[in-house]
């Protein structure tokens, strides 16, 4: 009997979920057409499989190292505000003498004037037997003076001038408080994000070249569609973010370095060689190497660092990292105050330029509470992404299989330029990206496994 009409379409059913033996049987080839983008779905998902758990502590730790510098004014406000905004500022020399004051055997290493009113002056004292609170770098005290009562408000061990809260937040966010390790964790998960970006983006080109194709499964159609736009809306911040990072990281950082320097495209240096002491000469207070500064253009937040030693100079360095940039550094006689060196933002090769617009980007500082916002969106939208991605691999697992099949592996399948043409940039990589490429070879090795393990399951 026919079934009775109601004046509306069929809904059509879905199609039965696939069998582990069916899985099993799909060849083992490549259209030597699509050879590209079979390649790209190959990558796409082993590496997304296997980075994306990193990817989610980076965009977690990432959230939150993003508001560094409204978390660590919030932790460390008795230190850096002044309590008492009366009257004119003090002798920066009176405010080192009070940080000095209860630490006779510490020597002067840097001053950081405040660079607004209502904030303290930050003395970093160099002293023995501070705790270790950084693998990498060596700790300071610093010693933190009402500029306008030279009274001390309080010390902290800081790193490279950076108090606790941030040194805390950029280490859970590079290294995971891990070292070494950790410092791998975060260049595994960078190296990939390109090569992940890039293999998406031809597989939604693929798709869309593809006519008259529907996934018989609406859920994961609409969860792909998702997936695929989501990405190519983030893919470019992705990329930008994991390319500013490299210079940040400990392998790729080297690599970058190479490059820059190859193509004399280094940070330009700041001459400090020694000065001649002139007999009888005494050397002149930190007052008067601020006036130099002044006087030479330097603005913002600066840090002069003292002279260590007996014909050494003071340096001065803007170290504001908002836009403009302000990035300028001076070197100073230690006995006479004239400006003997100067290196200005501007003198800076493009390239260098472009690094340090890229780390401060990167870092959400750049452009203030804006950049603060794009960078969170940024790590947002990827876990909702990672989110996706999985749900989607979940969704095509067979009905007798407790785990989803990937796709079948397809190298030996591929036409020979296609092959070499993989060969010789995953080359490239490995050299560029020392842990992308140990992680390529190892999925490599993998891929095989799975490859060898499903064709003697097919046989057998």
């Amino acid at each position: 009997m026919a079934p009775p009409t109601t004046g509306q379409a069929p809904i059509p059913e879905e199609a039965p979920r696939r069998t582990r033996a069916d899985v099993a049987a799909l060849p083992d080839t490549a259209d030597p057409r699509t050879g590209l983008a079979t390649v790209a779905r190959r990558v796409h998902f082993i590496a997304g499989l296997a980075v994306a758990p990193f990817l989610v502590l980076m965009c977690l730790t990432g959230l939150v190292n993003a508001f560094t510098p409204q978390i660590v004014n919030a932790v460390h406000g008795q230190e850096l505000f002044a309590d008492t905004v009366t009257g004119e500022p003090r002798p920066a020399a009176e405010q080192v003498a009070a940080a000095l004051s209860p630490h006779p055997q510490a020597k002067l290493k840097a001053v950081l004037p405040p660079a607004e009113p209502g904030r303290t002056t930050g003395v970093v004292l160099s002293t023995p037997g501070l705790p270790d609170i950084d693998r990498f770098s060596d700790e300071d005290l610093t010693v933190y003076v009402n500029p306008h009562t030279n009274r001390v408000q309080g010390e902290l061990t800081t790193v490279k001038d950076r108090p606790p809260a941030q040194v805390w937040l950029r280490n859970v966010h590079g290294n995971l408080h891990l070292g070494q390790v950790g410092r791998l964790y975060s260049e595994f998960a960078t190296s990939w994000v390109p090569v992940i970006v890039i293999c998406g983006l031809v597989l939604r080109l693929a798709h869309r070249r593809q006519s008259g194709t529907r996934d018989p499964l609406a859920t994961r159609a609409r969860a792909r569609a998702v997936h695929s736009t989501l990405g190519l809306c983030l893919g470019l911040g992705l990329v930008a973010l994991a390319v500013t990072g490299f210079s940040q990281s400990h392998h790729v950082g080297d690599r970058v370095d190479q490059v820059l320097a190859s193509l004399s495209s280094s940070e330009p240096e700041l001459h400090t060689e020694e000065v001649t002491v002139p007999p009888g000469a005494e050397r002149i207070g930190v007052d008067r190497v601020l006036e130099a500064a002044h006087a030479d253009g330097l603005r913002g937040e600066l840090t002069i660092t003292a002279p260590a030693e007996p014909g050494e100079i003071f340096a001065v360095a803007e170290t504001g990292e908002g836009w403009p940039v302000h990035n300028d550094r001076i070197a100073v006689d230690p006995h006479t105050g004239q400006v003997i060196d100067r290196v200005a933002f501007d003198d800076y090769p493009l390239l260098a330029k472009l690094n340090v617009l890229g780390v401060r980007a990167h870092d959400g500082t750049l452009f203030g509470i804006v950049n603060q916002v794009v960078v969170s969106a940024l790590a947002l939208g990827t876990l909702i992404l990672i989110f996706l991605a999985y749900r989607m691999w979940w969704s095509r697992r067979p009905r007798d299989a407790a785990w989803p099949s990937p796709p079948p592996p397809v190298w030996r399948a591929l036409p020979r330029p296609v092959l070499l043409t993989a060969v010789v940039l995953g080359a490239a990589l490995a050299w560029a990206m020392p842990v992308l490429g140990v992680s390529l070879i190892g999925f490599l090795v993998l891929d095989s496994i799975i490859r060898t393990v499903r064709r003697r399951a097919h046989q057998e």
